[in-house]
């Protein structure tokens, strides 16, 4: 059996700590989580409630010094839900699809203000 592979970039098993914010339908919501797998064009994690596909989504997630060697890097992912789920009761499954990311300095976080990113 031949299975079609959607993929455009291998995927690592990067448990990673994140917060994820994200507009669905006129509310916006956060999330503290971990990655589940990670890719230059995705990323999984679980949530506590699905978001609706297509919503945005700004990703905010530190890459340890295991991965860097150069001492913790912060990453700004910009991007929006591809897919829900259903995970263990409770937890939702969520693959967003990266669009576009920054790295940021030490003391600089990420705008709260997320309608102004999109």
């Amino acid at each position: 059996m031949i299975v079609d592979e959607r993929r455009a970039s291998e995927r690592y098993q990067f448990k990673l700590p994140m917060v994820v914010r994200w507009t669905n339908e006129c509310a916006i919501g956060e999330a503290e989580t971990e990655s589940r797998d990670v890719s230059l064009r995705g990323v999984s994690f679980v949530l506590p409630q699905e978001v609706s596909s297509d919503s945005q989504v700004e990703i905010l997630l530190t890459l340890p010094h295991e991965i860097t060697l150069a001492g913790p890097v912060k990453v700004r992912c910009i991007g929006s839900i591809k897919r829900a789920e259903e995970d263990e009761p409770g937890q939702v499954g969520m693959v967003a699809l990266i669009e576009r990311f920054e790295f940021l300095r030490g003391n600089e976080d990420a705008v709260d203000d997320m309608a102004g990113q999109f």
